[in-house]
C-alpha cells in the first residue's frame, strides 16, 4: 500500500515516464508506478547500504527488475548523462537537503522536464531554487496524514520565469490561491511557533536584528492570509 503522501507524488507523473526516485528507500513509489503503467520506467536510488538493499528486494518481489535499476549513489550522482530520464521525485526529505541535492546535481538536469519534490519542511527554499533555475510551480498540494502535514511542489522546466513574490515563496503561489482547511491549520501553527521563537530572540543580550524583522514580516503575513481567510 501506497500512502496517501507518495500516492499524491505519483499522480503528479506525466507520461511517457522514465523518472529518478531520489531516496527510495524500499522503492515503493517506483515499483506502484511501473505496476500502474506497463511502459513506465524508473531508476530508485539510495545512498545508505540499508535503504539500498530494501529498494532491490521490493523491485524483485515486484518482478519489476527489467524496468526499474535500483542505484546506490549520494543525489543526482546516480543518473548518468545517457539516461533517457524525464522526470525526478524527491519526497521526505528537508528543503535545504532537496536545494543542495538539486544545486549539486544541476548537471544532471539537461533533459529533466518536470520535478516533483515533496519538502517535510523549508519549502520556501525548494520555491526560491527552482525560480532560479527556471523551473515554473505549475501544481502545488498540501495534504495532513497521520498528524503530519506535507507540501507537494509541482514545477516545470520553461524557458521564461514568472518570478514569486515573497508571500508566494512562503506560502506556494498555488496554494495561496487556494487556502484549504489543512493551508490554515498549518500556518495558524506556525504562527503560534514563529511568536514563540520571536519571543525568545527578543530576551537575547545581543538581537539578531535582521532575524527579528524577517520573522515579524513571516509574523505579519500570515495573519494577513489566516485572517482574510476567516473573513471570507
Amino acid at each position: 500500500m501506497l500512502s496517501k503522501r507518495l500516492k499524491k507524488v505519483a499522480n503528479n507523473l506525466r507520461k511517457p515516464i522514465y523518472f529518478a526516485d531520489i531516496g527510495s528507500d524500499h522503492a515503493y513509489l517506483p515499483c506502484y508506478i511501473c505496476a500502474e503503467d506497463p511502459e513506465a520506467k524508473a531508476i530508485a536510488g539510495e545512498v545508505n547500504e540499508g535503504p539500498f538493499k530494501r529498494a532491490q528486494k521490493t523491485v524483485r518481489e515486484n518482478d519489476l527488475t527489467d524496468r526499474i535499476q535500483v542505484r546506490k549513489g549520494n543525489g543526482l550522482e546516480i543518473i548518468k548523462m545517457d539516461d533517457p530520464i524525464n522526470q525526478i521525485t524527491i519526497a521526505g526529505m528537508g528543503g535545504k537537503l532537496i536545494k543542495s541535492i538539486l544545486e549539486q546535481g544541476k548537471d544532471k538536469l539537461g533533459n529533466v522536464e518536470r520535478l516533483i519534490l515533496q519538502p517535510n519542511i523549508d519549502a520556501n527554499i525548494v520555491r526560491e531554487w527552482l525560480m532560479e533555475n527556471s523551473y515554473q510551480i505549475t501544481e502545488e498540494e498540501i495534504i495532513e496524514e497521520d498528524g503530519y502535514i506535507y507540501e507537494i511542489i509541482v514545477a516545470d522546466k520553461v524557458t521564461s520565469i514568472t518570478f514569486l513574490k515573497r508571500d508566494e515563496v512562503l506560502f506556494g503561489p498555488k496554494l495561496l490561491q487556494e487556502k484549504n482547511p489543512v493551508f490554515i491549520k498549518k500556518w495558524t501553527l506556525e504562527r503560534e511557533k514563529r511568536l514563540k521563537l520571536l519571543y525568545s530572540m527578543k530576551k537575547a543580550k545581543q538581537l539578531p536584528d535582521e532575524k527579528i524583522a524577517q520573522w515579524e514580516n513571516d509574523i505579519r503575513l500570515i495573519e494577513e492570509v489566516t485572517y482574510t481567510n476567516d473573513k471570507s
